[in-house]
């Protein structure tokens, strides 16, 4: 495992390209410590502070961030399209295969390289969320700060079914440009295929079904902060709830995905002619 790590490694610290979406992956979700001093001056009125809301109040916080820092994953989908991209375009692959990789070696470093940087993320954020919260919240009881930790597991499964997903992507087409647009053409047909359900049956039924769908069960993981921010303000209104919670068998739906998603890129390799 970590011969083939350090062997993908090697290859994206090579590239300045590479190197430098990296960066920018890891670096932009924390603008959410940017975020957390913005103060906002009405007119000399009365100043409004982001940090004093009580957004980042243990455990929300867990919620805010992992959100936030989630919509920046498209960088590093990037660098995932680019590794295939590269391989074919640079000959590499070819080269590798020749000199002793097999072809389950080559998909299981791409994919150990999402995991690695997966779980590097996932560790920044806790990190940072952790010290935000503990600068900003109300509570810093043990049982309050590790509760809802489990938006971290979340934000973890989410990343690497989303590279996994733009490691199959890459493989099917070979080209980074065209990979990433099969990811907004996917998001055309779910939303296509939602319609049709929900005109053929109810809409309760269709939203069940579409749960179950590549890029929106990876987004359910993650549900918007937003809505519950409002619930905390406003507690006596009803219409505002709604199940935010993360649930284990979402998890279990974004890991099928994944696994389905590295074996079908295995098999496009192993019956294409290199």
């Amino acid at each position: 495992m970590l011969r083939l790590l350090n062997l993908e490694l090697q290859k994206l610290l090579l590239s300045r390209t590479s190197k430098i979406l990296i960066f920018v992956s890891f670096v932009l979700p924390f603008t959410v410590l940017i975020l957390s001093s913005i103060k906002i001056n009405f007119f000399g009125f009365f100043t409004l502070e982001l940090g004093e809301l009580g957004i980042f109040n243990f455990p929300i916080i867990w919620h805010i961030t992992t959100f936030f820092a989630s919509q920046f994953k498209f960088f590093f989908a990037i660098v995932v399209v680019s590794m295939i991209g590269n391989e074919y375009s640079n000959k590499t692959l070819k080269q590798n295969l020749i000199d002793g990789l097999s072809k389950k070696e080559f998909i299981l470093s791409k994919f150990y390289t999402i995991i690695f940087f997966s779980l590097v993320a996932t560790l920044l954020i806790a990190v940072a969320s952790f010290f935000i919260g503990l600068y900003y919240s109300s509570y810093t009881e043990a049982s309050i700060i590790i509760r809802e930790t489990n938006f971290l597991i979340a934000y973890f499964v989410k990343l690497v079914g989303f590279f996994s997903l733009c490691l199959f992507f890459g493989m099917l087409v070979k080209r980074s440009a065209f990979a990433l647009a099969f990811l907004f053409i996917l998001y055309i047909l779910e939303w296509i295929t939602f319609g049709i359900i929900s005109w053929q049956s109810d809409m309760a039924f269709a939203e069940k079904i579409q749960n179950f769908f590549p890029l929106k069960s990876m987004y359910k993981l993650i549900d918007q902060p937003f809505q519950r921010v409002m619930m905390t303000k406003f507690p006596d209104k009803a219409d505002l709830m709604y199940d935010y919670t993360v649930h284990w068998h979402e998890i279990v739906i974004v890991l099928c995905w994944t696994a389905i998603f590295i074996f079908l890129s295995y098999r496009l390799l192993k019956k294409r002619d290199l």
